[in-house]
């Protein structure tokens, strides 16, 4: 059943975090992205139908956005006993299969997604130069199996309007996934 972000109040500080990368194995800081022009946080995972079919759109946000100064990083909080796809090892395969060159973070204890309010898979946070929020909510409006193409036009906007000194949309709908997988 999919479910809903809970949309962290805009304004709203950076959370702290010191998390795995699964690609590289050290260890990124919410400290690490102090002096950015803008960051992107992604909780993914692995295995989500929400998440694949969107997964495509982060290599080309890289692509369009790092250049400029732009911070991103997935999280996957999910829990790897449950659900074993989304363990470590098989995070660091997809990144490479993928082409992701931004930190793609393992949150073992799930403490980060907490301090989030992350409810789903996908969900996204822009926060600007001052590390805060400005963003929350979905990609773009496309589902699996919606027929509409994945632009990442939500997020993209967001990202634009914190490059261009100018204040972000208001209207902000939350993203739709897979629940996080809560540790029992």
């Amino acid at each position: 059943m999919a479910e809903t972000s809970q949309m962290l109040p805009l304004g709203t500080k950076l959370p702290p975090f010191a998390l795995v990368d699964a690609t590289t194995g050290r260890t990124v800081r919410d400290t690490d992205l102090v002096g950015k022009a803008a960051v992107l946080v992604s909780f993914l995972c692995n295995h989500c139908p929400y998440v694949v079919h969107v997964r495509d759109e982060y290599t080309r946000l890289e692509r369009d956005y790092a250049a400029r100064g732009v911070a991103l990083v997935g999280i996957n909080s999910n829990d790897p006993v449950a659900y074993p796809e989304d363990a470590p090892p098989q995070m660091k395969a997809l990144a490479a299969a993928l082409g992701w060159g931004f930190p793609f973070l393992f949150d073992e204890t799930q403490e980060v997604a907490r301090a989030f309010s992350a409810a789903c898979t996908p969900e996204h946070y822009v926060f600007d130069g001052a590390l805060r929020l400005v963003y929350r909510g979905q990609l773009d409006d496309s589902r699996p199996r919606s027929g509409g193409p994945v632009t990442g036009r939500d997020v993209r906007a967001a990202l634009d309007a914190v490059l261009e000194g100018r204040p972000v949309a208001g209207d902000q709908r939350p993203s739709v996934g897979c629940g996080i997988k809560w540790r029992r």
